[in-house]
């Protein structure tokens, strides 16, 4: 068996770096000491929606070793145009994943929403969800829910142990090892088939083709807009990347088509058409019919399949999170058939009980109040866009102060001019990854976007997060002052540790 190559490899013509967590430092000590500083210095608090360490330190020791077996792996860094090693792994482990029905997520901005969305629905009907999404904000155990919740370590760790031998197994076969991300991929099937679930929702982790989620055969496929991100692996026009995601549309199964670029919508309904599937449109079959800011959210009027929805309160920020409300609703719809043969609306109660009860933890998450700290995990121009969007329309910041701290192989420039509008300063800064981009080379494109002036470089991110609460509060007359930390999932992540979310 040949161990997974350290350097670049004619075996994988994608071989380079993506949005990723597997570079996370294992040693969290010096961020959770910044963490235990931040907090004293600006009074940061409040509860948190995502797992924080185990408290039992043999559960935190086992987690970490899993953690750092997977880490050994090629990580989601590679995307390797074969399914052969996660299809020889689900083959000895049985084929978990058809042992239940599964929604299949692919896109370029808002899949994780989106499939907590669809969750919500799926669950507020009684049904036993299993959710696997990546990346992670801060627990890797995030990856893997059930009933709507991470999965808790010592159940991550028993997956993990249980299916070991099976990956040895498989490559002892090969000549490349499983991927960290195949692996994480077997355990979440294993798991929900242990569980077991009544309907898995599962997002790709990138692509669709030769993504290793790509082995259930989904009934409905779910395509969240699709924009250029990861253009070195998936292509350079919308067009490419829609003809890798489309893998994920099987034989007979019913597509939700959020609203594309019309070179990928015609890709993706020539797919439709090669593999008889039926596509609903976002725009056509179903959308929005109304959507106003409210306290803490937005409150929607939606088109499904089956008829109109009203009345919709979403507790989350932005056209953009209207828009995955809108695919979600259509996705659930089509699982149970509403809208095939004849109209017909699901329970509305119960629609209205379940988005109500959405999160997204680092999609514009308040962390902090006096000033008000936002996070949000966008990391390419088109989800800055909705981003900068979404604070535009509901907050009104008289000040905002922008921390970014992003990933070296990105369209940063992209990124930074379309949070120049509404950034008043910049503070640029960089997470604990190897990946992370330089502090001064990001400050360089910083001060070609927004001038000299408006920009501070902080290297570590605590410091960041400091200066930019500093600059929120320094004058009187900015009282409606904010800072929005963004640029990558693993700043939010990291940001979010240190403001005592985790």
């Amino acid at each position: 068996m040949s161990e997974h190559p350290a350097e670049p490899d004619p075996f994988d013509p994608f071989d380079d770096i993506v949005e990723t967590e597997t570079d996370r430092d294992p040693d969290l000590a010096v961020i959770e000491a910044g963490s235990r500083t931040l907090r004293a210095r600006t009074g940061a608090a409040g509860a948190d929606t995502i797992p924080a360490r185990p408290a039992d330190p043999e559960v935190d020791r086992e987690l970490r070793e899993v953690e750092t077996e997977l880490a050994d792996r090629w990580g989601e860094t590679k995307l390797d145009p074969s399914i052969a090693r996660i299809a020889a792994l689900v083959d000895v482990l049985g084929e978990p994943q058809r042992a239940y029905p599964s929604i299949h997520i692919t896109g370029t901005n808002g899949k994780t929403s989106t499939a907590r969305m669809i969750e919500a629905l799926l669950s507020a009907f009684d049904l036993r969800t299993g959710r696997y999404t990546s990346p992670h904000v801060q627990s890797i155990t995030e990856r893997i829910s059930l009933d709507g919740a991470p999965i808790d370590p010592e159940r991550f760790i028993a997956a993990y142990r249980d299916i070991k031998p099976y990956v040895e197994m498989v490559d002892a076969s090969h000549d490349y090892r499983l991927s960290f991300f195949e692996v994480l991929t077997g355990m979440a099937y294993a798991a929900f088939a242990d569980a077991p679930v009544d309907v898995a929702v599962v997002e790709v982790g990138m692509g669709g083709t030769w993504d290793a989620t790509n082995v259930i055969d989904a009934s409905v496929a779910v395509i969240t807009p699709i924009d250029l991100d990861h253009t070195d692996r998936l292509g350079t026009t919308p067009a490419e990347i829609a003809t890798e995601k489309s893998g994920v549309i099987k034989e007979g199964a019913t597509v939700i088509l959020a609203q594309q670029p019309v070179d990928a919508a015609q890709v993706m309904l020539k797919k439709a058409v090669e593999t008889d599937a039926t596509v609903a449109r976002e725009g056509m079959e179903f959308g929005i019919v109304s959507r106003e800011v409210a306290v803490g959210g937005q409150l929607l009027t939606l088109r499904g399949l089956g008829g109109e929805y009203g009345n919709v309160f979403l507790p989350l920020y932005g056209a953009h999170q209207a828009h995955n409300a809108a695919v979600a609703l259509a996705a659930v719809e089509a699982f149970f058939g509403v809208g095939a043969q004849h109209a017909r609306t699901l329970d509305v109660d119960t629609v209205r009980t379940a988005f109500a009860s959405v999160s997204s933890p680092g999609r514009l998450e308040i962390v902090r109040r006096s000033p008000t700290v936002l996070l949000d995990a966008a990391h390419n121009p088109a989800g800055a866009r909705a981003t900068a969007d979404a604070v535009s329309e509901a907050f009104d910041f008289s000040r905002l102060i922008g921390v970014v701290g992003a990933s070296d192989d990105k369209d940063v420039r992209g990124l930074l001019e379309a949070f120049e509008p509404i950034f008043a300063e910049i503070v640029v800064t960089r997470n604990s990854t190897p990946r992370a981009m330089d502090p001064d080379a990001l400050a360089a494109v910083a001060v070609e976007v927004f001038g000299e002036d408006r920009v501070v470089v902080e290297p570590r991110l605590d410091e960041a997060l400091e200066a930019a609460i500093t600059l929120a509060e320094e004058e009187a007359e900015y009282a409606g002052a904010g800072v929005l930390v963004t640029g990558s999932v693993i700043t939010v992540g990291e940001a979010r540790l240190l403001l005592g979310k985790g």
